[in-house]
């Protein structure tokens, strides 16, 4: 053990936190009176000019934390300017109450996307990480980054960095509630279904969730209007794969405005294939994605929508989206906690999925 755990969180990330904590608390270890107390308390506070100031309200001296943090969309409305600065006075505030080891657990990196360097760009990632890094985190900790050379930006020898795999939380799920028996696997899966990327870059992606399942892949191009932000000039499909008939699986690591994913189930359409559902990690949502879903949803263009809950998905969503399934990705995130907290290794966490021998159990 690392010592005392204490679980806090930012405002956004609060009611996830809380469902870590319930999650932990299923482990044998803390549930006993004593080290059952895992939740910390961290208060927000502001000035009269809207400074923000934050207090840690638990002693954490000597302890094993971890700060559950996010800048996406939430319950409270909170914008991602604020939600950003609050991480850093929460982080500040822990580094100055003397914990022994923070962990900043991030589940969506927003800034994930702010990946690129041009000569006179801002790059949106490596000032969110220089920040924390300044401050003094011992450890980093998101699913499913945007890109693997976003892992790259923090030098191992100064913090610690683990992307967790968001895909087996889809993967496990799908076999779970649509898979269910290896016989189907073997049967109507592997002949009947594809995976399909939304652009070139989620092509590593889609392959290995046709790895993980034994099908082929679907490949298109993405052709971008440079103009204006988030807009989507046109979709090609690049395949010879034959795809009427087959259950096909668009693949990503997030929606942002649906504007690529919208374009591609329509570009499929007419080669009729048997169903088009989608699955993804992050579900960010911006406006008008809920709009565009729901209408390939009503139009019965798509059968399911898979997501994780590393961003909140509001009652407003889920009421507008009926095709929408959230899937949990608390238990991963308490597992891993109780992993470090223990010094057990993540690496299980870490490995390649299979359909095959998850169904075997």
């Amino acid at each position: 053990m690392r010592g005392r755990l204490l679980v806090f969180s930012t405002r956004a990330l609060a009611g996830y936190a809380r469902q870590v904590t319930r999650a932990l608390r299923a482990y044998p270890r803390f549930q006993d009176t004593t080290e059952g107390e895992i939740h910390g308390d961290l208060s927000i506070s502001r000035f009269a000019d809207g400074e923000m100031e934050a207090e840690v309200e638990t002693s954490v001296r000597g302890c094993d934390v971890f700060l559950f943090v996010g800048a996406a969309r939430n319950e409270l409305g909170l914008s991602s300017e604020e939600n950003k600065i609050e991480t850093y006075h929460a982080v500040d505030a822990l580094r100055r109450a003397q914990a022994g080891r923070i962990t900043v657990f991030e589940p969506y990196c927003s800034p994930g996307r702010s990946d690129r360097l041009t000569r006179r760009n801002s790059v949106g990632l490596w000032l969110h990480f220089k920040v924390l890094l300044s401050l003094g985190i011992n450890h980093y900790i998101t699913f499913q980054l945007h890109s693997e050379k976003s892992k790259t930006f923090i030098d191992p020898a100064i913090c610690d960095v683990d992307d967790i795999p968001g895909r087996t939380l889809l993967e496990r799920y799908i076999c779970d509630n649509v898979i269910m028996t290896r016989e189907r696997l073997h049967t109507v899966v592997h002949d009947g279904w594809l995976f399909c990327s939304v652009d070139a870059g989620g092509e590593a992606l889609s392959k290995r969730f046709a790895a993980s399942f034994g099908t082929g892949i679907v490949i298109s191009h993405k052709q971008r209007d440079y103009s204006s932000a988030n807009t989507v000039e046109s979709i090609t499909i690049l395949t010879a794969e034959p795809i009427e008939g087959k259950t096909i699986w668009i693949i990503d690591d997030m929606i942002d405005t649906g504007d690529s994913i919208c374009k591609l189930v329509r570009e499929l359409a007419p080669l009729k294939p048997g169903s088009v559902n989608i699955a993804i990690v992050h579900p960010v949502f911006s406006p008008p994605a809920r709009e565009r879903l729901k209408e390939l949803c009503d139009e019965r263009l798509v059968g399911s929508i898979l997501v994780t809950d590393t961003i909140p998905c509001t009652p407003d969503i889920r009421q507008s989206l009926p095709c929408l399934q959230v899937i949990p990705s608390t238990p991963l995130a308490a597992e891993i906690v109780f992993r470090l907290n223990s010094e057990l290794a993540l690496s299980p966490l870490l490995a390649s999925f299979n359909a095959d021998d998850y169904l075997k159990k």
